[in-house]
Parts: structure tokens; C-alpha cells; sequence
């Protein structure tokens, strides 16, 4: 769900961005499903994803939450980072927000035909809706709301805007300190050579 921060971490090449962005809507192994370019995006967002379950300060972020959500920490950990990243952005790329993503969405939208269909229809709620909204925890609040909605199952997703608020300084530390390390290592394995 956090859509942002694979966003940011994908360099400049359109179809890593792609790959990384839809990597939470392609299971299972790989094979010659995509382009290469594509793939090593995929590739990407799954490495990035391994590399947050393991690092200390997103596990602390975790930790820091109530019991109560159980497993749906993860989820709303990937949410506050975004919103931390919305918030700051200025201060971490001289490319302002708004342009970013007019560029992301851009080379999302070239690469159209290989996106999941279920990814297809979401692309405008996310660039226009979901993403934006996370600037304030407000926003966060509401769209926990609404993803709560959509599971079919009880969740307490919905109460994750207040866990926002109460927790807040805690995690915009983790957050600042997660940071310089994930985009270290995601831009370590961008510029692996990529395997033949």
C-alpha cells in the first residue's frame, strides 16, 4: 500500500518505476511474464519489501502500535511511512510533489497494457486520491477508513488514523531513520548489473 515510498525509491528509468509500483499486484514467480526492465521493477519492490520486514527501525514502528492490530501493522506502517515521505518531501527532492507525480503517473500510464487489470482501474484513485491524501493524517485516516470498508472481514484498520496520532513522533523518528538506509540499498540494487 505504499505506493509513495516505491515511487521515490525507483530511480528515473519508467519501466523500473512500473515494475515497482505494480509489484503488489503480481504473485509468484516471474518466468518471461514482463519485459526485463519491468521485471527487474518487480523484482525491485520485493527486494525493498524484504529489506523493511528486517530492518530495526520499520520493525520498532511495528512494534510501537498496539497489539490490538495484530497483523495489519505491517500495513498501516506502510501507510505512515508514506505520509512521512508526503510531508517531507520537499526537504528530501527539489522535484516538487505534484510534478513527481505527474511524471510517475506519466510513465505508469505508457506501460498501460502490462499492469494487472485490477491495477488498471485503480491508477486514478491512486495518483489522484490516495497518494495526495496522505499529506495529512487526516487524510490517512480516511483512507484506512475506506480500505477497512473494502475487506470483507472485521478489521481495525479504521482506527488506525487515531494510532497515527497518538504514535506520531515515535515513528516519524523510525522514519527518519529508515530512510537514508532503504534508499542506500534500493539504489544498490538498481545498479546491479542485471542478470542476462
Amino acid at each position: 500500500m505504499n505506493y509513495l515510498f516505491h515511487l521515490y525509491l525507483s530511480g528515473d528509468d519508467p519501466d523500473i518505476l512500473t515494475g515497482n509500483f505494480m509489484g503488489d499486484f503480481v504473485k509468484g514467480p516471474l518466468d518471461w511474464r514482463f519485459p526485463p526492465t519491468l521485471t527487474r521493477g518487480i523484482q525491485l519492490h520485493r527486494r525493498i519489501d524484504s529489506f523493511a520486514q528486517n530492518d530495526p527501525h520499520f520493525t520498532r514502528s511495528r512494534q510501537t502500535l498496539s497489539p490490538s492490530f495484530g497483523l495489519y501493522r505491517g500495513i498501516l506502517v506502510d501507510l505512515y511511512y508514506d505520509h512521512f515521505l508526503a510531508t517531507n518531501w520537499e526537504s528530501l527532492t527539489e522535484e516538487p510533489l505534484p510534478h513527481f507525480l505527474k511524471r510517475a503517473r506519466h510513465a505508469v500510464e505508457g506501460n498501460r497494457r502490462h499492469l494487472p487489470e485490477r491495477l488498471q482501474d485503480l491508477v486514478p484513485v491512486i495518483f489522484e486520491n490516495m497518494i495526495p491524501s496522505y499529506l495529512s493524517v487526516e487524510g490517512v485516516g480516511k483512507a484506512l477508513a475506506r480500505m477497512s470498508g473494502r475487506i470483507a472481514r472485521q478489521n481495525p484498520l479504521a482506527g488506525g488514523g487515531e494510532e497515527l496520532t497518538r504514535r506520531y513522533f515515535s515513528l516519524q523518528e523510525d522514519f527518519r531513520s529508515f530512510l537514508p538506509t532503504v534508499r542506500a540499498y534500493a539504489e544498490e540494487v538498481r545498479s546491479a548489473t542485471p542478470p542476462a
